[in-house]
């Protein structure tokens, strides 16, 4: 966490990764950000993977730094709550992240009514309007069938929610260029993204689409290869597998050097004539510089050639589990120091990120825990929402709102 956006406010209404992520990305940079859910919590409030004692990691790693409230937000009260929070003025304030689609009272037409100035980023499922999230765009977009073994014939989703996180900081660069028009210009605006756009565009970008519309390419799987150039996982003596990568020319050429296949990969280029600096000919003969590669890393553990890889900057790494990662590489834990020793309270002591940048002006803090929901209530509807104490406990003795203590209440 650093404080280059110090003074800032941001409102977030959200659940799941991307919206989230976004508003706690603002908060990591120094932005006030408030989120409001449901008394009882949003609907990734009991999201896997959870801790001990029940509570959920996902909320908790996704939440940091940011004050949470708690409303009834079925009530009128509670909405008209909701709308005087995110209008309420300033001119650091008047932001509002959100990928709840609500219709009428906490849509940008309405409250923009309350402050015209207002920036609002709403993120959809897909330009229709429908729920999308990114288990269900990703199979739509063909990446499944280009994910697994050579051979297999199945598609292969995948483990991490690549669209979400890209729509997430999408999300961020959208409030920020938004809220740079409006200090130019004084005006506000509705930004809206779809994760569908966000992984088309992705694809795009990548050159997929082009190659789908010119060549009328249908791009297979290839495993672990490094599609385009040579990159691909062995098994070695040890059992442990490697992943070595010859994209560029100097990659390659280090490659070659280490394992000492430069007479092999010489042949084996006379053999087809082609130029093995080609790193799209290097792809092509993947299959073949394997098998010439593949009994070097046979013969030896990882241990015998790590030194000599890292020492002739070979671009290279070893396969881990999970566990194995945070348990040994360095960058999981306080030797990296985007990383500090957190207590979350409920959940117990463990490392949590920063914002991964470091900003030249602006040192380091220490990450923020995840507040415990609705921690913050009081203090919102005081300072923000601009209400008195006795109006305050009068929406507490209501049960509009909720203080942190109310689910363990409910429970009881």
């Amino acid at each position: 966490m650093n404080k280059i956006l110090k003074g800032m406010r941001v409102v977030e209404g959200s659940a799941f990764v991307a919206v989230p992520l976004a508003g706690m990305t603002l908060a990591q940079m120094g932005a006030e950000v408030i989120r409001f859910d449901r008394l009882e919590g949003g609907l990734d409030f009991g999201r896997w993977p959870l801790a001990p004692d029940g509570q959920s990691l996902f909320w908790a790693g996704l939440n940091k730094g940011k004050k949470s409230v708690g409303v009834n937000m079925r009530s009128r009260e509670g909405r008209e709550l909701i709308s005087r929070i995110i209008t309420a003025p300033g001119p650091d304030a008047g932001m509002f992240l959100t990928n709840l689609r609500v219709r009428g009272w906490m849509d940008y037409a309405t409250l923009s009514k309350r402050r015209s100035d207002l920036v609002m980023v709403s993120l959809l499922g897909d330009r229709e309007g429908r729920p999308q999230v990114d288990y269900t765009v990703n199979p739509s977009i063909g990446v499944p069938h280009m994910t697994g073994p050579e051979g297999h014939e199945d598609p292969v989703a995948s483990a991490l929610p690549t669209w979400d996180l890209i729509a997430g900081n999408l999300a961020v660069s959208s409030l920020l260029a938004a809220e740079r028009h409006r200090l130019r210009h004084g005006a506000g605006q509705e930004v809206v993204l779809t994760l569908k756009d966000v992984a088309a565009a992705t694809m795009a970008h990548l050159g997929m689409v082009g190659d789908v519309h010119l060549n009328n390419n249908e791009r297979g799987k290839s495993g672990n290869a490094l599609y385009g150039a040579y990159g691909q996982d062995f098994v070695c003596a040890c059992g442990g597998r490697v992943m070595v990568i010859g994209l560029t020319q100097r990659q390659w050429e280090g490659l070659v050097k280490a394992t000492g296949t430069n007479d092999q990969m010489t042949m084996l280029a006379k053999r087809h004539k082609v130029d093995m600096s080609d790193e799209g000919v290097r792809w092509t003969l993947r299959h073949e510089i394997t098998t010439i590669l593949a009994p070097w890393f046979a013969e030896r553990r990882i241990e015998d050639f790590a030194g000599d890889f890292n020492a002739m900057g070979l671009t290279w790494s070893v396969f881990r589990s999970t566990r194995e990662a945070v348990q040994e590489d360095p960058d999981f834990g306080e030797a990296n120091p985007m990383f500090s020793m957190t207590e979350q309270p409920g959940m117990g002591r463990f490392p949590v990120p920063g914002h991964p940048a470091e900003f030249g002006s602006h040192g380091r803090v220490r990450p923020t825990p995840a507040p415990a929901l609705g921690a913050h209530t009081e203090e919102v509807l005081g300072d923000v929402a601009r209400m008195s104490d006795t109006e305050i406990s009068k929406l507490f003795d209501d049960g509009i709102v909720a203080s942190p203590d109310y689910r363990k209440k409910s429970a009881a």
